[in-house]
């Protein structure tokens, strides 16, 4: 499909809100040993396990490197479609295409420039470029057009859109030096609203605690329940590291108004309790110069925030973690007309980086 010229906005095109009803999801499947324990074998199970759960409620579409694709064809499962995207790994919520509608039943979507989360400056892992081409892939798949922002730096888990205007980011991951380092917030700002169709830019100061591998990526912080309430990653033990970054998000959200000029309402959803990585579970990964360690005592960024959505469900991680019941019971008082999925063993898909929301992409039905 082809390139657009203009931009987005311009064009009248926007990014929906997650909750809008989508016409399928994507997936990768994990395969790097150097991030995912014992041969991604244990990975694997879990990505398994929440491909069929997703697959209940919207098609799914699983992007897999040409040595994975007969083994994940072979598991034959319904409402599955299996396509070859050859990929440097499985974050495809940063790699894949941002999907934009514009209310009249056109998609498109905007082909964020990707550099392993911060190039050779800090970027987490090298090469990246198979990477750098799924989002196109994506576009040719869905028969959508594309804005590709050559040049311009930017993953999709920094991103959370109300689809009424209002998008939120953290600075510490859209100013981080290995991304746009000439550019100013200002001009990451307008970049950003002319190729998301947006009003207003909010800028929450930090992510989540540990999280090295994106930078503090928005995704880990809050979530949209409605245009005007959020859900945040909540921390009350003042003692912890996180406590401080909880706190100064809600006073900065406390302190700000969406682009409709409403104040937030605001659901504080506690962080798992802290989990650090295993001499088992470091020992599992491969030392590869240029590649993140997962090393023994690391704790490990989780957070129940990054959630999954499909249409009719929340897919909740859980973590044998004190706080995993909590989580359940906040998520379906927040979506109360959805059902919670709780997703067993995403400790898996913490110890790679992230978590569900990292691992999925939605395509919006226009």
């Amino acid at each position: 499909m082809r390139i657009n010229q203009g931009t987005p906005k311009t064009d009248g095109f926007y990014m929906p809100c997650e909750l809008a009803e989508h016409r399928c999801i994507y997936i990768l499947w994990p395969e790097r040993p150097d991030n995912w324990r014992n041969g991604a074998k244990p990975a694997q199970k879990v990505f398994k396990n929440l491909i069929e759960v997703m697959s209940k409620y919207e098609p799914v579409v699983v992007g897999v490197n040409q040595d994975q694709y007969a083994h994940v064809l072979g598991m034959n499962l319904p409402n599955v479609s299996v396509v070859e995207i050859s990929n440097n790994d499985s974050w495809i919520r940063d790699t894949g295409a941002t999907f934009l509608i514009d209310g009249k039943g056109g998609l498109r979507a905007v082909d964020w420039t990707f550099n392993g989360y911060g190039g050779l400056y800090n970027g987490i892992y090298f090469p990246w470029d198979y990477d750098d081409l799924i989002a196109a892939k994506m576009c040719n798949i869905e028969y959508a057009d594309r804005y590709r922002t050559e040049g311009f730096v930017m993953e999709g888990g920094s991103i959370a859109s109300d689809g009424e205007g209002t998008v939120i980011v953290t600075e510490e991951t859209c100013l981080d030096p290995g991304r746009n380092p000439d550019m100013t917030k200002e001009q990451i700002e307008e970049k950003l609203k002319e190729y998301l169709g947006a009003e207003k830019v909010l800028w929450i100061p930090r992510g989540i605690y540990g999280d090295e591998d994106t930078n503090g990526h928005v995704d880990n912080v809050v979530q949209f329940v409605a245009p005007g309430k959020l859900l945040l990653s909540w921390e009350d033990n003042e003692d912890d590291p996180q406590y401080e970054r909880s706190k100064e998000a809600l006073e900065y959200l406390q302190s700000e108004t969406d682009a409709k000029g409403r104040k937030f309402e605001i659901v504080k959803l506690h962080v798992p309790a802290p989990m650090y990585i295993t001499k088992e579970e470091s020992e599992g990964v491969d030392s590869v110069d240029g590649t993140l360690p997962r090393n023994e005592g690391d704790r490990m960024a989780g957070s129940y925030i990054n959630f999954g959505i499909v249409n009719g469900a929340i897919l909740c991680p859980q973590f044998d973690n004190e706080y995993d019941a909590e989580a359940i019971k906040v998520l379906q008082e927040c979506y109360p007309d959805r059902v919670i999925e709780p997703i067993a063993g995403a400790r898996e898909i913490l110890l790679g980086g992230g978590n569900i929301h990292c691992i999925t992409q939605q395509v919006p039905k226009p």
